[in-house]
């Protein structure tokens, strides 16, 4: 039979072919991960430190170029996600002369997420990004982001095993713990982030006898072996992958140039698991003990550098915050120095650009990443600031004000405060004080550094300490000294009053992220025997710009203050917040005199001295 299509044959056959490839191009969401798979023709003694592969992504408002990372055998993958509706488009490049690596190019089209589905996954609303003002965190689409975190630092390996279980309601945290419980108990209580370590090289070498060991590896182990602390030897994975090959020269220690991808492949299962349930990652790349070892042995900064882009390109399409180093603990022997990792990081920024979809990088540090690293140009990699691991007392709050006062203005939190239940003194450090663990004391040490960090100018939220190296240890003895198991920590009150700190906060919407720290406008802002060391006797206030605003925060044995500086003659609501059972209390009024003073009279049930914690709410009154 024969069809004939006169004179518009050619613009018939066009249109066929050209629906044919749009029906072809591979359809995905906003912020949904796309696996770009390459695969090599050559072969390479050492793909990892051999190869580099990248493509250059293009799409709406967006051309970069985006790093892959070796997978295994020939394979190299590169994730990349759209960050706009539209045709993306992409070619792959490398540093070798690979046909398998170079020169391959694809397309999809992404589509908007419909409002059902964005209620469903917060993840789907964005990267995670710096607010306009520098001071705060937010969804890509605009949407807050106030970090409530918690510090499961060995989350990584076996000790936070994925079994596929679907936890019910009301599951309550228990021996044999898995990932998926731990995180559904932190999701009802109102957590969005997890912290925790990639990975700990050297501390997968326990079957060895110590006289085999390199000391370098070894030293913090055996100084917390010699205390009776360290409970958190062995840290392979949940198959029993470690992320480095072992070196057997110049003793049994990691192989910082031979990267184990099976390991990483278990943390993909994990870090996604974490974004399907609404979780943004605080990811960090090692902890610092591995660094003495790192620096001898293999060449400084370049090996550092390239695994900080392995973990940069195998994990920056998902929802993460990045810390390029653990510095809880600068000390000679038992890490490198602040400088002497800024050198790689600044090393690693140069050569590969920060996160792949910008975003923010800062440290997990000891004191605060200011003093440790400078801000802007000293740092060119930092974009958000940190306090944490020391003081954790009054200390703190003076880093940030002082963080907050910095031009341009990166937003800061206090990324590891008191850790409920953690009693030896030298770790918590509040006045020498050893409260019973889930103590109402020691819970309210963690309630009050919660929210004294955040009213002292923290406004990217906060990470509770609950501090799990353990996780799933069954049967090993505890002694008196040591940290709490995963199961018991996650019970305590204190862990539970994080919500309450989010709900406080976020009650009037965006409008704390753009509060000012204003503790000197209470007097007293400090009881007349407040411990510098301790966490008593203080007050704090956030104050919008306008005055119209304030949230504020009193210590056990705080004074009962006056407000200065509000607006004169005007009525303003005055509304108590409990942050122990997170309810509001009755609004009440009152009126600020000629000069913008504003009299509090005093705490709930009357008292002039709080004998416990309260937080307060003002606005003008409507």
């Amino acid at each position: 039979m024969r069809i004939f299509l006169g004179k518009n044959w050619a613009f018939f056959i066009l249109l066929a072919l050209t629906t044919c490839q749009q029906k072809e191009i591979e359809t995905i969401h906003l912020y949904e991960m796309k696996e770009i798979v390459l695969t090599t023709e050559n072969e390479y003694n050492n793909p990892y430190t051999e190869v580099e592969c990248w493509v250059e992504l293009t799409g709406p408002d967006f051309h970069k170029k985006i790093y892959g990372f070796w997978n295994g055998g020939g394979e190299f993958l590169v994730r990349v996600v759209a960050t706009k509706p539209g045709i993306w488009k992409w070619k792959s490049y490398s540093n070798q002369e690979d046909n398998g690596l170079n020169g391959k190019s694809g397309s999809f089209k992404a589509i908007d997420w419909t409002i059902d589905e964005l209620n469903e996954n917060p993840n789907r609303r964005g990267f995670i990004k710096v607010t306009e003002n520098g001071k705060a965190l937010e969804y890509a689409d605009g949407t807050p982001f106030f970090m409530l975190g918690d510090t499961w630092w060995s989350a990584a390996t076996w000790r936070f095993p994925l079994k596929g279980n679907t936890p019910g309601t009301d599951y309550e945290p228990q021996d044999g713990i898995s990932l998926e419980e731990a995180l559904a108990f932190r999701k009802k209580q109102g957590y969005n982030t997890i912290a925790m370590i990639a990975s700990f090289p050297n501390w997968d070498t326990d079957e060895y006898p110590a006289q085999y060991t390199n000391e370098d590896s070894i030293g913090v182990r055996q100084a917390w072996e010699k205390n009776g602390m360290n409970t958190a030897k062995d840290m392979h994975d949940d198959e029993g992958n470690r992320p480095f090959e072992i070196w057997k020269k110049p003793g049994i220690i990691a192989n910082f140039n031979l990267i184990n991808p099976e390991y990483f492949k278990n943390l993909d299962k994990k870090i996604n698991y974490l974004q399907s349930q609404g979780f943004v990652t605080f990811l960090e790349t090692v902890r610092r003990d591995h660094g003495p070892t790192w620096k001898k042995y293999f060449d400084w900064p370049g090996s550092y550098a390239r695994y900080v882009q392995y973990i940069a390109s195998r994990y920056g399409a998902n929802n993460i915050l990045f810390s390029g180093i653990h510095l809880d603990w600068i000390t000679e022997g038992f890490s490198l120095s602040a400088d002497e990792f800024n050198e790689a990081l600044t090393f690693h920024y140069q050569k590969y650009g920060g996160l792949p979809f910008g975003q923010p990088h800062t440290i997990l540090i000891d004191g605060s990443t200011y003093e440790q690293f400078g801000h802007g140009e000293e740092a060119p990699w930092l974009t958000m600031h940190a306090v944490g691991n020391s003081p954790r007392n009054h200390g703190f709050y003076p880093m940030i004000e002082e963080i907050f006062q910095l031009e341009p203005p990166y937003p800061v939190a206090n990324l590891e405060p008191y850790y409920p239940g953690w009693n030896h003194g030298w770790h918590n450090n509040v006045a020498g004080e050893l409260p019973e663990p889930d103590s109402d004391r020691d819970n309210y040490f963690g309630r009050t550094q919660m929210y004294g960090s955040v009213l002292s100018g923290g406004l990217a939220g906060h990470i509770y300490g609950t501090g799990a190296y353990d996780g799933n240890t069954t049967g090993e003895t505890r002694k008196p000294s040591e940290r709490p198991y995963i199961w018991e920590a996650l019970k305590y009150s204190s862990g539970a009053q994080m919500q309450f700190l989010g709900k406080f906060m976020l009650s009037e919407g965006k409008a704390y992220q753009k509060c000012i720290p204003k503790r000197n406008l209470l007097h007293p802002g400090k009881a007349k025997n407040a411990p510098e060391n301790g966490l008593d006797g203080w007050g704090f206030l956030l104050l919008s710009p306008e005055n119209d605003l304030g949230f504020l925060y009193f210590e056990n044995a705080s004074e009962i203050p006056f407000v200065s500086e509000l607006r004169p003659d005007t009525d303003y609501s005055i509304e108590w917040f409990d942050p122990k059972t997170g309810n509001w209390l009755e609004i009440n009024e009152g009126r600020t005199d000629h000069g913008g003073k504003l009299d509090l009279k005093s705490f709930p049930g009357g008292e002039k001295v709080s004998s416990r914690d309260w937080a307060l709410k003002i606005k003008i009154a409507e």
